[in-house]
């Protein structure tokens, strides 16, 4: 999953991020993979997206 996650991510590497720098907890290119990831594992919402966040790799 890690290899996977690793290879979509540099596709985001030029994705400007419009965030304050003092609110980034996270990289967006790692927001983006995440969100498409759930999506795709069927996740329906932000809540989904979080949990398969929060999956160990």
């Amino acid at each position: 999953m890690q290899k996977l996650q690793g290879s979509l991510s540099h596709y985001f590497d030029d994705v400007p991020d419009p965030r304050v720098n003092r609110t980034k907890r996270h990289l967006i290119k790692d927001i983006i993979v995440i969100a498409l990831l759930s999506t795709i594992a069927g996740g329906d919402g932000w809540e989904d997206m979080e949990n398969y966040g929060l999956i160990p790799i």
